[in-house]
This record gives structure tokens, C-alpha cells and sequence, in this order.
């Protein structure tokens, strides 16, 4: 996408935000599990594909449709690999240390979704 707009920029901004205000209350009332569940939630992706349509019109706006819904499925697949190493390390060897190999994985699993993507 080249330029955006003002306005799907603020709502984009919105949703995430409040995502995790919501997420964030949740886990202090209702435990860390809900509000893990509740930060899980796919703000970024909702509101990007809420406020294209301010940027496409048309045929334009199915395609770039759904090449942000590919990407967005392959991105919350790498999402989930992360949390599962991250839970995996964290309760073995500390948060620090869960941290900093969830951080690797993303990176890692990102590069070569990168690579595999271009070279197709």
C-alpha cells in the first residue's frame, strides 16, 4: 500500500489500542488467561481490513483484500508458534529467557516466510 489515509490510520490506532487497554483489564480482573486470550485478539488485522476501503474502490479493493488475509493467516500462524515456544521456555527457564527465544523464533520464522514468498 503506498499512501494512507489520515482517518484508517486513527482507526487503526483505535482498535489496537484499545485491544490492549480491554486485554489489560481483563487479565487483572479475570486472571492472565483471559486476558491472554483477549490480546490474542487480531485487532491490527480488523482494522486494516476495516479501513481499506478508504485507500481501494472495486476490483482493486478484493484484491488487496486478499492478499492482506493471506498474509495476515500466515502472520497468526507465526504468532502461534511463537506463543507455544514462548510458554514452552518461559516456564523451563524464565520469562527473560522465554522472551528473548520468542523474539528469535518470530525473526527467524519471519525470514524464512520472507524468503519463501519472494523466491516463489
Amino acid at each position: 500500500m503506498g499512501a494512507l489515509s489520515i482517518g484508517g490510520l486513527i482507526i487503526r490506532f483505535l482498535l489496537g489500542g484499545g485491544c490492549v487497554v480491554v486485554s489489560s483489564l481483563l487479565a487483572k480482573k479475570a486472571g492472565s488467561k483471559i486476558g491472554g486470550i483477549f490480546a490474542a485478539f487480531p485487532a491490527v488485522y480488523l482494522a486494516a481490513l476495516l479501513t481499506i476501503h478508504l485507500d481501494f474502490t472495486g476490483s482493486e479493493l478484493i484484491a488487496k483484500s486478499i492478499t492482506l488475509s493471506k498474509g495476515a493467516l500466515i502472520g497468526m500462524s507465526i504468532n502461534i508458534l511463537c506463543a507455544i515456544v514462548t510458554g514452552y521456555v518461559c516456564t523451563r527457564d524464565g520469562w527473560k529467557r522465554g522472551l528473548a527465544y520468542s523474539l528469535f523464533c518470530w525473526f527467524f520464522l519471519s525470514m524464512v516466510t520472507v524468503y519463501l514468498s519472494t523466491a516463489a
